[in-house]
């Protein structure tokens, strides 16, 4: 096949890849929009059944100071009643007391019971917007996984359209370098094939060697950036190429190796001076 068919196809396929592997991320988070909303139902449902237990206990609590106010009365009303039928002295102080402690008693019995009264009606309040906010919540994500049952597959249906649309372009293109080239779209934000100008990578920017830059330039091979790992295609420069490829003045890839070899002989050599002056 031409390398400029396979380019052509490449391009194609890119616009294909990225668009199908948007879809695939979009897919895999719609769900997770709903674990907020499903946590705070979780929580409502939690507080509630948390209510309703303090509800009954507060429940069982008035019951208790209402039969204890209860009995306090009766103690009361029936000491008050005896007070007719004393005659001594002696008997009068014992049953006003008896009278005294009853009414103590349930004065505090009622006081009990209006505050168990009081929290009852607030769990009771509490209890009934938990209960309202449940039914709404439950509504809301019933509806939203409908949504999202639709929305997943529209995607799914548009992501097959474009697996059949990949398939056609496939045939003729190396899988080695199909496998690779998709690797590079999903970590190179859909971008997997660059043009490259006045020998500069359009990918990275980079500044590529000019013998590097000029097997681009031949479309004899795949060649990919030794930089961002892009694919790269010759494009003509608005400023023209010859300043760019000047094998006089630019290396090669091995040239890299060659500066850091000299940078290194340097830092020897200054080192030794160094050490000299230092004998001296």
């Amino acid at each position: 096949m031409v390398m400029e068919d396979v380019f052509e196809k490449l391009r194609a396929l890119q616009d294909i890849l990225s668009e199908k592997i948007t879809l695939e991320r979009d897919i895999q988070e719609i769900p997770k929009l709903l674990t907020t909303q499903e946590e705070l139902l979780s929580r409502l449902k939690k507080s509630f059944i948390e209510k309703n237990q303090d509800y009954e206990k507060a429940k069982l609590s008035e019951g208790d100071f209402r039969n204890l106010l209860a009995l306090a009365e009766s103690d009361r009303e029936k000491a008050e009643k005896n007070m007719d039928s004393i005659s001594t002295q002696r008997e009068y102080e014992a049953l006003d007391k008896e009278i005294r402690d009853a009414t103590e008693k349930e004065q505090q019995y009622r006081k009990e019971l209006q505050r168990e009264e009081r929290v009852l009606a607030d769990l009771d309040e509490q209890m009934k917007q938990n209960a309202s906010l449940i039914e709404q919540q439950e509504k809301e994500l019933m509806d939203r996984r409908a949504g999202n049952d639709a929305e997943v597959a529209e995607k799914n249906s548009k992501v097959a359209a474009l697996g059949t649309d990949e398939q056609a372009l496939i045939p003729g293109l190396d899988p080695e370098v199909l496998f690779k080239f998709e690797r590079i779209i999903r970590n190179k934000g859909g971008r997997g094939i660059v043009a490259i100008k006045g020998g500069v990578c359009m990918g990275c920017h980079m500044i590529l060697p000019a013998q590097f830059a000029n097997m681009v330039r031949k479309r004899e091979e795949i060649v990919f950036c030794p930089y961002c790992s892009r694919i790269l295609f010759y494009e003509e420069s608005d400023q023209g190429e010859e300043e760019f490829f000047d094998n006089e003045d630019a290396g090669t890839l091995a040239d890299l190796d060659d500066m850091e070899d000299d940078e290194y002989d340097e830092d020897e050599e200054e080192e030794e001076k160094v050490n000299i002056d230092y004998e001296e």
